[in-house]
């Protein structure tokens, strides 16, 4: 059986409707931010005279923000509650966003893309902790619904992007125009007043307790799945653009289409996911959605050009990963549950890191048809530690 779930928390400062919607708003931003990346990419790498071992390494300085800022915001989160790092990530991410619009060398845009990093490394702590908190009973719901609003996001970039660079917009502008909702985040958070948690998941940071529950074998494993699944997805979302134009010939409207669908159907995916990832059971249907996703990557990168839609299908397999991994972890452990999900995320923002730059990389010396096969293979080792965790006897499996 499950560990208990927490038990409730007050919501005497502000309904509890209003507080989630900050949470969903979060995840929002942080999609929409997070993927502008993708789209703009071709013209970043032309205007700026990149390869794509430099544009892999640029996009590594935003996911190693990411992966410092989970590392600070959990223990923060602990000590000084949930709201202090949502501010902070709404002030990295308007900062991020401007200097990304204005700097010219490399170094300055890998420093801009480190301060947006560290925006979305704070939302991804501060936003799941919330949601534990105020939903601890049907998390694995209420997560995947989080995952679906960052999926809103995601989708509306390329749309957003594609259409503005079909009609000459520089990409530095589109960076800059999104400001305006870096700033509605910002405003939204500072009026946040979060109720006081009566709960063990929200106990006192305590370094002891750490070591006992986020350094043994089953949290280990948790790790390295989010590690290599993020490497996978990110991957993906980052170079898919550049793939479709440049080895399947597709326009840019066309490749920013793919894009949006893609995150459409992490849209659907986690939709739907809402509804079943409680009654399936979390590691058995993330073994269901890893083999499916490795065969719509198979599909889509080997097969014909007719059958790249298989590409952004894969997203409706990917949608339900991250925030039934997340789930999953949050069921399993109680006390310091900002910090765990620190330290479960940094290592997420490892393969947010690792994905992006390699597929960047192995493109730049064996081309981008094999580069941009490399989140196969990272799916394939995800299958490993899933089953793994899935004969790990305190772990739930039904």
């Amino acid at each position: 059986m499950m560990p208990t779930q927490p038990t409730a928390t007050k919501y005497h400062v502000q309904p509890r409707w209003f507080l989630t919607g900050g949470a969903f708003l979060s995840f929002f931003v942080f999609g929409f931010v997070d993927n502008l990346k993708g789209p703009t990419l071709p013209m970043l790498l032309a205007d700026l005279d990149f390869d794509y071992e430099q544009g892999g390494t640029v996009l590594l300085g935003s996911y190693f923000g990411f992966l410092v800022a989970t590392l600070i915001s959990g223990p923060l989160a602990d000590r000084a509650g949930t709201k202090s790092i949502l501010v902070i990530s709404g002030l990295c991410m308007c900062l991020g966003l401007v200097a990304i619009a204005v700097v010219n060398s490399f170094w300055l845009l890998f420093a801009a893309m480190f301060v947006m990093g560290l925006g979305m490394g704070s939302i991804e702590v501060g936003g799941n902790t919330m949601v534990v908190m105020l939903h601890g009973g049907e998390q694995g719901r209420y997560l995947n619904l989080l995952g679906l609003f960052h999926g809103i996001g995601a989708m509306s970039v390329p749309i957003y992007a594609g259409q503005l660079l079909a009609r000459g917009v520089s990409w530095r502008q589109i960076f800059l125009y999104s400001l305006g909702i870096a700033l509605l985040f910002l405003l939204y958070m500072l009026f946040l007043r979060l109720p006081i948690a009566t709960t063990d998941s929200q106990s006192s940071f305590d370094w002891a307790q750490l070591r006992q529950k986020g350094l043994n074998r089953q949290m280990v494993l948790f790790y390295l799945t989010i590690a290599l699944y993020v490497s996978a997805e990110l991957g993906v979302a980052s170079w898919m653009v550049e793939y479709l134009q440049r080895v399947k010939s597709f326009s840019v409207e066309r490749s920013s289409l793919y894009l949006s669908l893609f995150f459409g159907f992490i849209i659907v995916g986690r939709l739907l996911g809402s509804f079943v990832v409680e009654r399936a059971g979390y590691l058995r249907i993330m073994l269901v959605a890893v083999g499916a996703s490795i065969g719509c990557m198979a599909i889509g990168i080997y097969g014909a050009a007719s059958l790249a839609i298989f590409v952004p299908l894969t997203g409706l397999f990917f949608s339900i990963m991250f925030p039934t991994i997340t789930a999953a972890v949050s069921a399993t452990q109680k006390g310091n549950i900002a910090t765990l999900f620190g330290l479960l995320f940094a290592f997420g923002g490892i393969g947010g890191m690792f994905g992006p730059w390699s597929i960047g990389a192995i493109g730049n010396r064996f081309g981008l048809q094999i580069g941009f096969a490399l989140p196969i293979i990272y799916c394939a080792l995800v299958m490993m530690t899933i089953a793994l965790l899935y004969i790990q006897p305190t772990q739930e499996n039904s």
